[in-house]
């Protein structure tokens, strides 16, 4: 009950922190034109992860995608701080979308019993 009560919390707090990304979204004139692109993909899951509050088991595949998406985001941001592809400042991103990845992946909802005897069946 207290997982499932942590999962709810973050995920509105994560939800709400990419939905608030709608903002960077519209500031078109960026000097980098990923960063829309970027914002838009974490926006809609920051909707995702809002409705997913509801009902947190039925959502397990969505949340443990916005868990692996986040770290590999992580990962992608850090091997290209460590070439100096972006610049150092952006590491402060490394740092919170690998620890968003991690909290995700963690509190996962597991498999339900009824889901491991279906996929034990196929």
């Amino acid at each position: 009950m207290v997982r499932e009560r942590a999962l709810k919390a973050v995920l509105v707090v994560v939800g709400l922190l990419f939905t608030a990304g709608v903002i960077p979204l519209t500031m078109f004139f960026s000097r980098e034109p990923a960063v829309p692109m970027i914002m838009s993909i974490y926006v809609t899951l920051g909707i995702f992860l809002l409705l997913a509050v509801r009902d947190p088991a039925a959502n397990r595949s969505l949340i443990a995608f916005g868990g692996w998406a986040n770290l590999a985001h992580a990962g992608v941001m850090a091997a290209q701080e460590y070439r100096n592809v972006i610049e150092r400042r952006e590491l402060a991103g490394v740092v919170l979308f690998a620890i968003v990845g991690v909290v995700l992946v963690a509190l996962a909802p597991s498999k339900q019993p009824a889901e491991r005897a279906s996929a034990a069946a196929t």
